[in-house]
């Protein structure tokens, strides 16, 4: 969720709202499988189940919305939705509607759609996983596990990304340098230090993004 709040706008402001999504899925993607590699044993899939078939249904739409905005208004609502899921995860938000099957069905479609529409499927999962209680623990491996599905979802109805070879070499040393890093300082960055730094960058991401859109409109 961290890479995804952190990168989209960047990625956005480099290869345009479509081609920046669509990357993100696929970056994000790589991420879940390789965290998951590690903790599948952990998943409960029966919990995940409502969650993974709401985020089915509303992928398409996601990508269908993306489609039809033009390109200024897609950027303001890209960097509105990272402004404003940065904050509420900032806030610890809790939200009574997001129990039980119903609150898994919402925050399973929501997640599909913003997925899809804007590369943002996590934080609305992030914020059920809180309103139900799951520790730290459970909350990972699902939440890898349905990550890796969503952006499967997202990447089948929005397609891959037209970059070139060379483009997806550097890439993928890109995400081996960053995860390199990450392991590196994980046991030395405080966990609330980290959390508040990848929110700060993921809120001004989103200012800058949604600024761009509206100088460009």
């Amino acid at each position: 969720m961290g890479f995804a709040l952190v990168a989209v706008p960047a990625l956005v402001m480099v290869l345009g709202p479509a081609d920046g999504v669509s990357f993100a899925n696929c970056a994000a993607g790589v991420v879940c499988v390789l965290g998951l590699s590690r903790g599948w044993r952990q998943v409960r899939l029966r919990a995940m189940v409502p969650l993974v078939i709401a985020a089915a249904c509303t992928a398409p739409l996601g990508a269908w919305f993306s489609s039809v905005l033009p390109e200024p208004v897609l950027l303001v609502v890209m960097g509105g939705l990272v402004t404003v899921t940065a904050a509420l995860l900032m806030s610890g938000l809790r939200v009574r509607a997001l129990k039980g099957l119903a609150g898994a069905l919402t925050a399973g479609a929501a997640g599909g759609f913003m997925n899809t529409a804007a590369g943002l499927g996590g934080p609305p999962v992030s914020l059920y996983a809180v309103n139900a209680n799951w520790t730290i623990r459970e909350f990972v491996p699902n939440a890898l596990f349905y990550g890796t599905l969503v952006n499967i979802f997202s990447l089948i109805t929005r397609g891959v990304p037209p970059l070139a070879g060379d483009e997806w070499l550097v890439a993928a040393a890109g995400l081996l340098l960053g995860a390199g890093l990450g392991a590196l300082l994980a046991g030395r960055i405080p966990d609330r230090a980290a959390r508040l730094m990848v929110l700060s960058l993921a809120v001004a991401g989103g200012i800058v993004t949604a600024t761009k859109g509206l100088l460009a409109a």
